[in-house]
């Protein structure tokens, strides 16, 4: 009877049941459309019951699809979008609130109350984040501070909070199990990267209740089994990692200097650096890449909040669009310097210039300008922000040569020469997209010995396709120096649009 991995992939956007053969090949998917909730300028929320029926579903239909029964998975992996923050009744598991999606920029001004450069300092140094209302702490924070009675049913030890990994394994379990891994918990602000523990001095700065937390697995480890009447039978939880991480182990980047590009709902630079943090002088984030058997592999990541999400503003906002996948042909015949910018800061600027008030602007727009010019701008816009990273991991000394793309923009061809072409760099992509579903796969598989070492995952990754650097060095820098002018004019105090 044949064996198979199966991978949760919960995301921004969309959550995702993906069947694996033990080598690592995509046999099926199942993806659902996750509705997002905008209740206020800058907030951004999921509904719990969303999260979880959407993943439920898509597990069941994969399965049915294939015909194939829960004592055919060996192990299940989960991958979730990281930061998103859920509180829930420990008794009961119902949540107190919506997901506080990581995008939600509620806890600014809570941030900026707290904002010294004494305790900047002491965040960067422990938990290697900035202060920002991007990571979960402010979040947690939020919904103690505003949902009646929470603080007390907190300090009672009655509530439990999770990132989304957490909260479908608790699903998952029935309640049995409130675990994470070391990645996901390294997002919080709460979880210190050195001594791999939850850290009391930013606990009680947030006041938040150590009861309140998840224990926290390596990323390929025991996580406990699917509760029996979901699938049929019990099914071994054996990986977890936030959805970036996830990615980094599906392209293989196991060596140090090696890195991927995620472009999903947002864009996600992250550069393997070894065993030892390195600590970027250019607001880039040093966060755990993977923990494995105990040993702790860290990383140097760039967080671009905006990426697939301008397309699909570009689709559902303005309409200009039938779908995303329209664009690589109507933009084929656009140059590269085409005048227009389009700046995606509609919720604020992620690295290197974490601007919570900096608002979208489109830019250079005449009386002949089209849609094509304007989508094309869109597009590049990713591409931009990007070269945004690089700039900032070459002035922290680490500079990517080659570069390894995933998610869903990847398939656009358009883009990724446009992204060789202003980077200066090789990009490949694999011929397995997926890879952060993959990326959960694998550790599952570790887990419980399907594969035996990230060596031999290396040996399974192949390149479907590279795109190589045409342009000269001094088209790129004047490229470049537009779009720094044109994110110059979103950031101006006076341009302040909300």
């Amino acid at each position: 009877m044949a064996e198979y991995l199966l991978a949760i992939d919960q995301g921004t956007t969309s959550s995702r049941a993906v069947l694996f053969n033990l080598q690592g090949q995509l046999l099926a998917s199942a993806s659902e459309t996750l509705e997002q909730h905008f209740p206020k300028n800058g907030w951004v929320e999921h509904k719990p019951e969303d999260l979880w029926g959407s993943v439920l579903r898509c597990c069941q239909q994969v399965l049915a699809k294939q015909q194939i029964t829960a004592a055919q998975v060996k192990a299940l992996g989960i991958t979730n979008q990281r930061e998103t923050t859920l509180v829930w009744h420990k008794s009961t598991g119902k949540t107190l609130y919506p997901a506080i999606v990581w995008q939600d920029r509620r806890t600014n001004d809570y941030c900026e109350q707290l904002r010294t450069p004494e305790f900047v300092e002491l965040i960067s140094s422990k938990t290697g984040l900035l202060l920002d209302p991007y990571f979960s702490a402010s979040k947690i924070r939020w919904i103690l501070d505003n949902v009646p009675g929470a603080q007390q049913q907190a300090a009672r030890g009655e509530l439990a909070f999770g990132t989304v990994d957490s909260f479908l394994l608790w699903q998952l379990t029935a309640g049995k199990v409130h675990r994470t891994d070391a990645t996901n918990a390294s997002r919080t602000l709460l979880f210190n990267i050195h001594n791999q523990q939850w850290d009391p001095e930013l606990l009680e700065v947030f006041d938040i209740p150590a009861s309140m937390l998840p224990e926290v697995m390596d990323s390929a480890a025991y996580f406990g089994e699917t509760e029996a009447a979901l699938f049929g039978q019990p099914i071994v939880i054996g990986g977890m990692a936030g959805d970036q991480q996830a990615a980094l182990i599906g392209q293989a980047c196991f060596e140090p200097g090696m890195a991927k590009s995620t472009y999903g709902t947002g864009c996600f630079l992250m550069l393997n650096t070894g065993e030892k943090p390195l600590k970027s002088a250019n607001k880039l984030l040093t966060t755990i890449a993977y923990r494995l058997d105990g040993k702790v592999t860290y990383a140097i990541e760039g967080s671009i909040f905006m990426a697939g999400a301008t397309m699909q503003w570009i689709v559902e906002g303005l309409k200009l669009l039938r779908n995303a996948g329209e664009s690589e042909t109507m933009v084929q015949h656009v140059s590269h310097d085409h005048g227009v910018f389009l700046v995606p800061s509609f919720t604020g600027l992620g690295a290197p210039y974490w601007d919570a008030n900096a608002r979208g602007a489109i830019l250079g727009l005449t009386r002949d300008t089209g849609i094509d010019k304007i989508v094309a701008a869109a597009l590049q816009s990713v591409g931009y922000q990007t070269k945004d990273l690089q700039k900032a991991m070459e002035k922290d000394g680490l500079r990517p040569t080659v570069l390894r793309v995933d998610g869903g923009m990847v398939s656009n061809n358009w883009v990724l020469a446009f992204l060789a072409d202003i980077l200066g760099a090789i990009v490949e992509r694999p011929d397995n997209t997926e890879t952060t579903a993959l990326g959960a796969a694998y550790l599952a598989g570790l887990h419980c010995g399907v594969f035996s070492s990230t060596a031999e995952l290396a040996k399974l990754w192949h390149c479907e396709r590279r795109f190589e650097p045409t342009i000269s060095a001094s088209e790129r820098q004047q490229l470049y120096a537009k779009w720094q002018h044109a994110v110059a004019q979103v950031r101006l105090p006076s341009n302040d649009l909300t």
